[in-house]
């Protein structure tokens, strides 16, 4: 194998864990809620299938930037969202991946998560932001 293809397969391999390790890093600094919400859709995001590495990698710093964004604002995580977070995630995975199959319990649980992050730290329990 020449320097060329090892330094390819290299790339291949390490470039996706540095991207994702690095997408973590940043979910990590958003606020509590927002993290909450983040990680509630990226459990929901596993379920589709992307069209290759890099498309995997984009769609979840995408995902980083559209809430760091809204944290930045001030934009409830309900405005992201909208009413049907499934809906939302579902659309959302549809720029980036071929499909896939989600369960019926990974739907609820993503609807009962960005619940839960809507009432964290907003100091608007029970209610809809």
């Amino acid at each position: 194998m020449s320097d060329v293809e090892k330094s390819g397969f290299i790339s291949k391999v390490i470039g996706p864990k540095k991207r994702w390790k690095a997408y973590k890093a940043r979910v990590k600094e958003l606020p509590e809620n927002y993290r909450t919400a983040v990680e509630a859709i990226e459990r929901y995001l596993m379920h589709f299938v992307p069209t290759d590495a890099d498309s995997n990698a984009s769609m979840f710093e995408d995902l980083a930037d559209l809430f760091e964004q809204a944290a930045a604002d001030g934009t409830p995580i309900r405005e992201v969202v909208g009413e049907d977070p499934v809906e939302f995630a579902g659309a959302f995975a549809q720029n980036y991946s071929e499909g896939g199959y989600v369960p019926a319990r990974a739907r609820k649980q993503l609807t009962d998560d960005i619940e839960r992050a809507i009432g964290e730290g907003t100091g608007t329990e029970g209610k809809s932001v």
